[in-house]
C-alpha cells in the first residue's frame, strides 16, 4: 500500500505538482484532427490547466489560455482568423503565441500605445500527427514529438480514433494496463456472466488459467509478460511480452494505441487509436464515416441494476473498474499481492523518473535525435501472430476492441 502522501505525489497532476511536471515533459493528444476540422475552437482542460485550441484558415494550430487578458472572458466563443483568435467582447486579437497583436478601442484612443506588446496570453506548441492534435506544456526546448509506428502509419491512413472522458485519475487506467491476471477474470469469467445475463450464451469462452506472470522495465517503458497453463517460455506472450510505453501509453497490438492524458487529478481522457467499429447495419455503417466516436461510460440504472449492454466487451469492463475506484484511489486502504508485481513497478519507475525530472534530467521516453525518431517499432506479440486471447466482437453501432 501507498500511505497518503505518497498517493498525493503520484496523483496529483496540476501545475508545479511532481506527476504533473513529470506529464509537461511528454506530447499529449488534446485533439482529434476531424474534429477541429468541422469546428476550428475547442476548450481543453489538461493536466489542471484550461486553455484554448484552435485551428487558422490555413490549417495552423495554437494553444493558449482561455481568458482574454482584458476583461476575462472566455475565448473558446473566440472569432477565428488568419492572424490568430480574437476576443468577441471588444476585438483583441491574439496569436498564436499568445501575444496580443491588435486592440481596436486602445488603437483608436492612443495610435502610439505600446500597451498590446505588454499583453500575452499563456500558449504552448501544438503538432499534429496521424490525425491526433498534440500539445507540450512543458519547459524548453521542447523534445521531438515520439513518431510511434501506429502515428506514423496513421499519417497517409486516417484511422477511427475513439474517445471517453473517464471520471477518475490516470494512475488507476494506468495501473490497470499493468494487472495481467485481471484478463482472465474480468475479460473471461465475468465476461462470460454477462453474456449468460443478456442470453447470449452462444459467445462464452474458454477460460484459461495463468501458470506464471513477469514484468521488466525496457527502453521505452515496460513489457508486461504472462504465461497460460500448458504454455511455454517460448510462447509470444512471454518471449515478447506486451508493452506499456511511458508514462501513459498501452501498446495493445502492433497498431493499437491506448493513450491516457490527464485533464486533473479526477478526470482522464482516454483515445483508443485506432478505434475498432464493427457495424451490423446501414445506420451503424453511415455513422462509421465520422472516423471520431465516443465511447459510453458502463454504469448503473436508474433503479440500481447494471448496464449489461455495454459490459459484453473489454473497453466497457475496463472503463468500470477504473472510476468505480472512486476519482482517486485510495492506496493507503489497498493489501497488493504477489500477483500485482508489474503495478508495483510501474510505480516505482514513476517515482525514479519524478526524482530525474527534479534534477533536471529528461525522463523515460523523451526523445531528441531525429534520426531515432523516424518510425519506432515495438516488438509486440502481435509480431508473430498475435494474442491467442484477443477478441473483437461485433456491437452494432459502438467501438468494441
Amino acid at each position: 500500500m501507498l500511505t497518503q502522501a505518497e498517493n498525493e505525489r503520484l496523483t496529483k497532476v496540476g501545475p508545479g505538482a511532481p506527476m504533473g511536471e513529470l506529464y509537461r515533459r511528454y506530447w499529449l493528444p488534446v485533439a482529434a484532427t476531424v474534429e477541429m476540422e468541422t469546428e476550428p475552437v475547442k476548450a481543453v482542460r489538461i493536466l489542471g490547466e484550461d486553455l484554448v485550441l484552435f485551428r487558422d484558415p490555413r490549417g495552423r494550430y495554437g494553444l493558449v489560455g482561455n481568458k482574454c487578458l482584458h476583461r476575462r472572458v472566455d475565448m473558446v466563443f473566440g472569432m477565428v482568423g488568419d492572424d490568430g483568435l480574437r476576443c468577441p467582447y471588444h476585438g483583441w486579437l491574439y496569436d498564436r503565441t499568445g501575444q496580443c497583436i491588435e486592440q481596436p478601442a486602445e488603437d483608436m484612443e492612443a495610435p502610439d500605445s505600446t500597451f498590446r506588446e505588454r499583453v500575452r496570453l499563456s500558449a504552448y506548441p501544438v503538432q499534429e500527427l496521424g490525425g491526433l492534435v498534440f500539445a507540450y506544456l512543458g519547459p524548453n526546448p521542447a523534445p521531438l514529438l515520439p513518431r510511434w509506428e501506429a502515428l506514423v502509419k496513421g499519417e497517409t491512413n486516417r484511422p477511427a480514433i475513439g474517445w471517453s472522458i473517464l471520471p477518475c485519475n490516470y494512475l488507476q487506467i494506468m495501473e490497470n494496463s499493468l494487472d495481467q491476471t485481471h484478463v482472465e477474470w474480468l475479460h473471461r469469467r465475468f465476461d462470460n456472466y454477462v453474456l449468460q445475463r443478456k442470453g447470449r450464451d452462444d459467445l462464452k469462452y474458454e477460460v484459461r488459467h495463468h501458470e506464471k506472470i513477469g514484468a521488466d522495465v525496457f527502453e521505452y517503458g515496460i513489457v508486461k509478460r504472462r504465461m497460460w497453463k500448458g504454455g511455454t517460455e517460448q510462447d509470444p506472450e512471454w518471449r515478447i511480452g506486451h508493452p506499456v510505453l511511458f508514462p501513459n501509453i498501452l501498446l495493445n497490438g502492433a497498431q493499437t494505441l491506448q493513450i491516457r492524458v490527464p485533464i486533473d487529478d479526477e478526470h482522464t481522457m482516454h483515445w483508443w487509436y485506432p478505434a475498432r467499429v464493427m457495424p451490423r447495419d446501414k445506420a451503424a455503417a453511415k455513422a462509421a464515416d465520422t472516423r471520431l466516436y465516443h465511447v459510453p461510460l458502463p454504469g448503473v440504472t436508474e433503479n440500481g441494476h447494471p448496464t449489461w449492454d455495454v459490459l459484453d466487451n473489454n473497453l466497457g469492463q475496463d472503463m468500470a473498474m477504473w472510476y468505480t475506484q472512486g476519482g482517486v484511489a485510495d492506496r493507503s486502504e489497498e493489501k497488493l499481492g504477489t500477483s500485482d508485481k508489474a503495478i508495483i513497478l510501474y510505480r516505482r519507475l514513476l517515482e525514479d523518473n519524478v526524482q530525474k525530472v527534479e534534477r533536471g534530467e529528461d525522463p523515460m521516453g523523451v526523445f531528441r535525435d531525429p534520426a531515432q525518431n523516424v518510425c519506432i517499432h515495438v516488438p509486440t506479440e502481435d509480431d508473430e501472430g498475435g494474442i491467442e486471447e484477443r477478441r473483437i466482437r461485433s456491437v452494432p453501432g459502438r467501438v468494441v476492441a
